[in-house]
């Protein structure tokens, strides 16, 4: 593949000063505690940071078309992975300590608080769950765990076993449900997301259970610990801010699975991998993924909008995952925090970007001119 732009050298990489623009997540924090504290217009901060300001850098920034070298050792990324490991005390602490204070704030009203977790939740969505689907992907055991932890915290601990053993399976096919279809708006994609991708999720562990002749019972199963680890956060919601704290717990939640969803949404609408026949696919490739460029987003999300680059290659690290040029990838023309704005609003949303599906499937399979079976779904359960 003929990625675009320069290579960073190894021994760049390892400067804790090239990894500082991905530690912006932390300002977030204490911002959602200035919406605590005051209040009133200052609810709006977190949103309008995370959307908005973020919006207006990349417009400034532009585009990062620099590559790592891909020899990179994970000795030469260690100021990189501590945002990642060092995020999970970090939400805790937020989370736990808001759930405490906001429940029993006098100079907060409902409506008040209502805004002050939806806005835990733009940061446990945008952040948490994204650096946990970092995490998820590692061989060490602590950072596995980390992305359990975080993931419980949203109530989306499935999203593991989904994302893993199904999406990076099926991805582009319809039997991936987080595969946007071609002209499917965002507000039809969602409820069948959340319906089909936790059975998904349970059905793919289910089999791979059976196929060692074990039970969906059995105690290996991790739904098990899924299920303990959210039961632990509602009772830490309910011990730290009783019914109030519990409601609230789970507003925050409610507003993290949502941003997850819109990325997913965003990142592989409309794009398929050709049928082969016998229910065969083609191996996955850059092509198959919306690939965003824009810089100041990419620090963000610590470059989760190189998605083309991730969905080829799922276990390399953030710091070096590669972008790609037109030729090699389909490019989003804003980043993510623009593009999600746009896919709460269907009819724009289309006309941004049906277009440009029209254009990827001339570009890459001319051979095809009826598409209609790859924008129906099919059961998503693994078999």
């Amino acid at each position: 593949m003929a990625q675009t732009g320069t290579t960073i050298p190894p021994s760049q990489m390892a400067k804790l000063s090239r990894a500082l623009p991905f530690w912006l997540s932390l300002v977030l924090v204490p911002l959602a505690w200035v919406s605590a504290l005051y209040g009133g217009w200052t609810l709006v901060i977190v949103p309008a940071a995370t959307w908005y300001l973020f919006t207006a850098l990349d417009a400034a920034l532009g585009l990062n078309t620099e590559n790592a070298d891909l020899s990179t050792n994970d000795d030469d990324l260690h100021w990189y992975k501590m945002i990642t490991l060092i995020w999970g005390p970090v939400q805790f602490v937020l989370l736990a300590s808001l759930l405490w204070y906001v429940p029993q704030a006098e100079h907060l009203n409902t409506f008040e608080r209502i805004g002050v977790f939806f806005g835990v939740g733009v940061i446990t969505g945008t952040i948490g769950i994204n650096y946990a689907h970092e995490l998820m992907h590692q061989k060490p055991k602590v950072e596995r765990w980390m992305a359990d932890i975080l993931l419980a915290m949203v109530l989306y601990s499935h999203f593991r076993s989904e994302h893993m053993l199904v999406h990076h399976r099926y991805v582009g096919t319809p039997r991936d449900p987080v595969t946007a279809r071609y002209n499917e708006g965002f507000h039809r994609f969602y409820p069948r997301v959340l319906r089909q991708c936790w059975a998904s999720a349970f059905g793919a562990e289910r089999s791979m259970l059976a196929r060692k002749n074990l039970p969906w019972t059995d105690r290996s199963n991790p739904f098990w610990r899924y299920w303990a680890l959210q039961v632990g956060f509602f009772v830490l919601a309910f011990i730290l801010g009783g019914w109030s704290g519990v409601g609230l717990f789970v507003l925050q939640a409610g507003i993290a699975i949502w941003q997850l969803e819109l990325v997913n949404y965003i990142e592989h609408y409309g794009l398929t991998r050709k049928h082969l026949g016998d229910g065969k696919y083609e191996h996955v490739q850059p092509r198959h993924s919306w690939n965003a460029a824009q810089k100041a987003s990419n620090w963000l999300l610590i470059n989760l909008q190189r998605h083309s680059d991730h969905h080829y290659k799922p276990d390399r690290r953030f710091p070096v995952l590669q972008t790609y040029g037109t030729d090699d990838a389909p490019q989003l023309p804003y980043g993510y925090p623009l593009m999600t704005m746009l896919a709460m609003i269907p009819p724009l949303w289309r006309r941004v970007m049906n277009p440009r599906v029209r254009q990827w499937r001339q570009m890459y399979y001319p051979e095809i001119s009826d598409w209609q079976a790859y924008n129906r779904s099919e059961n998503p359960m693994p078999r």
